[in-house]
């Protein structure tokens, strides 16, 4: 009995360990992922980090749409789409920069996966984001309600399961479907 009592600490011992260990443990349910480092978030959807290399660059996600976080001419179009004012377009988007911010704070590494396009038109890299414990911030956004499903053929990888985070976002009253 004492055999397995000291066994039973041991065992235990080991994984306090293991869990104080400063080992970064990624989760990355893709390969070749290209790591990175938040420097700021701009939006809901946008933000800034450095490459390994040093090169700081502007990264989309890919297959979402945040609202406007500011009164410009796309948040004007999308109050007239949406019959909704531009104040609560800014005020929700305000809410998705906010969401996204405390996802990512300065200093956050995370992993970029690229689908068929690596930029847009702005020279944006455009990359599905993977956090250090293997989530999506893509999916995460739609799924807590905070983006809606805007895929941009041929980028259309996680269409399906961007899909579903969206259905239910909207079943569950999520974030922004809540209001």
């Amino acid at each position: 009995m004492m055999n397995l009592r000291i066994l039973f600490i041991l065992f235990l011992s080991f994984f306090y360990i293991l869990s104080c260990s400063k080992t970064e443990r990624t989760h990355l349910p893709v390969k070749d992922a290209v790591p990175c480092v938040v420097v700021r978030v701009s939006d809901g959807d946008t933000f800034h980090c450095t490459l390994s290399s040093g090169e700081e660059v502007k990264v989309r996600l890919i297959g979402v749409d945040t609202p406007e976080s500011s009164d410009n001419p796309k948040a004007r179009r999308d109050a007239e789409k949406s019959n909704v004012s531009v104040e609560e377009i800014i005020r929700m988007g305000k809410l998705s920069a906010e969401f996204t911010k405390k996802l990512l704070p300065r200093g956050t590494k995370v992993y970029l996966e690229f689908d068929v396009q690596k930029t847009d038109r702005y020279g944006r890299l455009l990359a599905y984001v993977w956090l250090s414990d293997g989530s999506m911030l893509n999916e995460l956004l739609v799924r807590e309600g905070y983006a809606q499903v805007y895929t941009i053929p041929p980028n259309v990888k996680y269409q399906e399961r961007l899909l579903r985070a969206q259905r239910y976002a909207r079943e569950n009253r999520k974030g922004l479907w809540g209001m």
